[in-house]
């Protein structure tokens, strides 16, 4: 049986890279019992991936990882039974029945929700803070130049920001902004390049720890309708096990 975990990843757990998350999970089936597949050959391992790496300091509500299982108790117990194993900062929120023919997480996210956020305590040497700073990059991401080099294996290549920007609008009363941005193996952006793009257009240098960036939820693509395209949580593919 194909499961999907939807899970989340906060406060000190924003420091733990993907590998060690990784590490995590696989012995926290373990220790739930959970029934998962192994693979077969000489070094068998848990069969299991993982949506979208989450960058290192950033905090993520949405976060999701693809497993396989030979038996399983419904959602709610497998739920309770790993979250009786999870850590402080980690916390799985949904355990869901893909169906036989599923494409796994990876495959599917097109798109991801964000929230950024300016930290109080971090003097960032910005001329603009707080809501002055959001309504600024606001400004920017609907009449700037989000014409910006990026740096590749192969060298630099010119990116336009703006296609891969599906949504934005200030939060909170405008001291945070909420961000839809095109995500994947092809057209994938961060939150951090249109920072940094904002600060560079002010002569100002991009200051990576002033931030607070949650990645709200993961996407999959539906398809364009009259408005733009439309995006399907993840979690919406999979159905609760009673």
């Amino acid at each position: 049986m194909k499961i999907r975990i939807k899970f989340s990843k906060q406060g000190a757990m924003k420091y733990i890279g993907h590998l060690d998350v990784m590490r995590f999970f696989q012995k926290a089936m373990r220790r739930a019992d959970v029934d998962i597949r192994y693979s077969g050959g000489f070094s068998p391992h848990q069969i299991m991936s993982f949506a979208a790496p989450l960058g290192l300091g950033l905090t993520g509500s949405g976060e999701y990882l693809d497993i396989e299982v030979l038996s399983c108790g419904t959602s709610a117990e497998m739920v309770r039974r790993l979250n009786a194993v999870m850590v402080e900062g980690m916390e799985v929120k949904s355990f869901r029945l893909l169906p036989d023919d599923a494409k796994n997480a990876m495959s599917l996210v097109a798109a991801c929700d964000y929230t950024v956020r300016m930290r109080d305590d971090y003097l960032s040497g910005l001329s603009l803070t707080g809501r002055r700073f959001f309504e600024g990059l606001t400004d920017f991401i609907e009449n700037g130049d989000l014409n910006v080099t990026k740096k590749t294996k192969k060298g630099e290549k010119q990116m336009d920001l703006r296609p891969l920007i599906f949504e934005h609008r200030l939060v909170e009363d405008g001291e945070a902004i909420f961000l839809k941005l095109s995500s994947g193996s092809t057209d994938n952006m961060k939150p951090e390049q249109l920072l940094a793009a904002f600060c560079e257009s002010r002569n100002e240098e991009y200051p990576p720890f002033a931030f607070r960036i949650n990645r709200e939820e993961i996407y999959a693509r539906a398809d364009d309708g009259q408005d733009g395209p439309r995006f399907i949580p993840l979690e919406d593919f999979g159905e609760n096990i009673e």
